[in-house]
């Protein structure tokens, strides 16, 4: 497979909220047509927007996280507190499938392999499902349905999948195992932040008691996250990694639903996008 492709490939994290600053590099990036991307790896929110960005639908993720994202038909603690959903995927999927979905059509005369994260609910590791328009909007889903929050899993192809942010949350190690030597990887957190083990291993443990593979590969999550991020900053030598982060007022969590905090990350993404096609030139 790595002779197959050519070399520059575009990674972007997930991260929920987050998602907003991608959302916004992507969008400035339909703006001014630069696409130079050979091969295309998202994860959960990271996945949504390169799919919007391959399908050329401008500002369409922008809508689902500051609108659809914000409602409470999505996100609801009281339910959560009842035993239901915190992130109700199957919702979001079914109201932004009728009212705004992707450009199915457009997405198929791409060229570029697009390949999307998800973790096998089971082996409790990262798949990297390569995207046609007649699967794209389940392997999607699964890539976004973290654990516990949504209570679910997301069958596909005679598995069940999760979270890929859980098993490879920046896939930059997988893109250049499968041969690129140039990477823009789009983060959805400022430079210098890495991820410290979780408290909550016993929880994770019991609430997951029955997918023992998957509860374990959470719980070693922060050190592979890391992982990346050390791989990012001293990439092998015969290969270039370009970093596109939001900067350090970045002030939006996984779930914040503030307007004007998802604007201004938006609008850093927006400028932070430009800037690449103004390098460019």
């Amino acid at each position: 497979m790595q002779s197959t492709f050519p070399h520059h490939a575009l990674v972007v994290e997930g991260g929920a909220m987050r998602g907003i600053f991608a959302t916004g590099v992507l969008d400035a990036w339909l703006e001014h047509n630069y696409n130079p991307f050979d091969m295309h790896f998202g994860v959960s929110a990271g996945a949504t927007n390169i799919a919007a960005f391959l399908c050329h639908q401008h500002k369409r993720n922008y809508t689902v996280i500051t609108d659809y994202s914000c409602r409470a038909d999505f996100i609801s603690y009281g339910r959560f507190a009842r035993g239901g959903h915190l992130f109700d995927l199957d919702w979001l999927w079914r109201k932004t499938i009728s009212e705004i979905r992707l450009d199915l059509a457009t997405f198929a005369k791409n060229s570029a392999p697009f390949f999307v994260t998800a973790t096998n609910a089971h082996t409790g590791q990262a798949e990297y499902l390569q995207a046609t328009a007649d699967n794209l909007e389940d392997i999607l889903k699964a890539s976004c349905a973290l654990p516990i929050a949504y209570r679910d899993f997301v069958p596909f192809d005679g598995a069940y999948y999760t979270d890929g942010g859980i098993a490879d949350s920046i896939p930059v190690r997988k893109a250049y195992q499968m041969g690129a030597k140039r990477i823009t990887v789009v983060l959805s957190q400022p430079l210098g932040y890495r991820k410290k083990p979780s408290r909550l291993g016993w929880l994770l443990k019991f609430a997951l008691k029955q997918h023992g593979a998957l509860a374990t590969t959470m719980t070693k999550r922060w050190a592979d996250y890391n992982a990346s991020l050390d791989f990012i900053m001293s990439p092998p030598k015969d290969c270039q990694i370009d970093v596109i982060a939001p900067g350090s007022d970045f002030a939006i969590s996984r779930t914040t639903r503030d307007l004007a905090k998802l604007d201004a990350g938006y609008k850093m993404g927006i400028d932070a996008g430009r800037l690449v096609c103004n390098s460019t030139r």
